[in-house]
């Protein structure tokens, strides 16, 4: 009964000693990590293969990058989605993808999704255009034959009901009607919203911002997220966030979502 885990880490360098007491505590069978901030040379790979995990990565340096460990196989290794631009210049680590579980194969995703900000400027076309790459790769994985898993940081807050004041984040990129359109396009292709589904009501947060007591007041929002296939829908055993990490000192201003998947009969 494999546990997939998502957390947006803000740099796996400045944040190694918190991953691995979660790794140790949590022992999650498959960890998405994103906002890594390193190219692939600079990941801390033996410190985290020490604890029984492999590791795939597809960084950056300074930004972005996305990464999957994994103690239960790790194989057909992919960087990036599909269909690029035609002008080329889409080089942001933002998208990796692999198969895990050897005998009851999942194919998972770590994804870290434009933010976006400010919601008038190219960095929201850039957003919403990502995101309609993403609807187009997700409707080709789900028509496989396999349980899929997209997981990570979408940089969306679905409802109202994932944001703690949803008046003040009205014009925020992160709630903006567009991109809740577009999160909905997924839902619709047959994704299943892992945490939404085990925790209907408002105020599972995942991240609170460092400015303004955000921890403490829990002024928070529900942005990263874990999209099941229906094939992996099928065998959704429980969801849930991990609040304990946020809480410990110098840690992400977010925090890990983990669902747990039953075996295939």
């Amino acid at each position: 009964m494999p546990t997939i885990a998502t957390w947006n880490v803000n740099s796996i360098k400045a944040r190694l000693p918190a991953v691995l007491r979660w790794l140790e505590r949590a022992r999650p069978d498959v960890a998405l990590l994103q906002e890594i901030k390193t190219v692939d040379a600079g990941f801390p790979a033996s410190e985290i293969e020490d604890l029984g995990y492999a590791c795939a990565v597809h960084g950056q340096k300074t930004y972005n990058g996305v990464a999957i460990l994994s103690r239960i196989g790790l194989e057909d290794v992919s960087r990036g989605l599909p269909d690029r631009p035609d002008d080329g210049e889409d080089e942001q680590a933002r998208y990796i993808e692999a198969v895990v579980g050897g005998r009851a194969p999942l194919r998972v995703a770590s994804l870290y999704l434009p933010n976006g900000n400010p919601s008038d400027s190219p960095k929201f076309a850039y957003k919403l255009a990502w995101m309609e790459r993403l609807r187009a790769h997700a409707a080709a994985l789900r028509d496989h034959d396999e349980a899929v898993v997209l997981g990570g940081d979408y940089n969306v807050c679905p409802t109202d009901g994932d944001v703690y004041d949803p008046e003040g984040w009205r014009d925020d990129a992160l709630c903006r009607p567009e991109s809740r359109e577009r999160f909905r396009a997924l839902l619709h292709l047959g994704y299943t919203d892992a945490i939404a589904v085990r925790h209907p009501r408002p105020g599972v947060y995942t991240f609170w911002d460092y400015q303004g007591g955000a921890w403490q007041k829990d002024n928070g929002l529900r942005i990263d997220h874990l999209l099941l296939s229906p094939l992996a829908a099928d065998r959704l055993e429980d969801a849930g966030v991990d609040r304990v990490p946020r809480g410990e000192a110098k840690a992400s201003d977010h925090t890990p979502a983990w669902v747990t998947l039953r075996d295939p009969a």
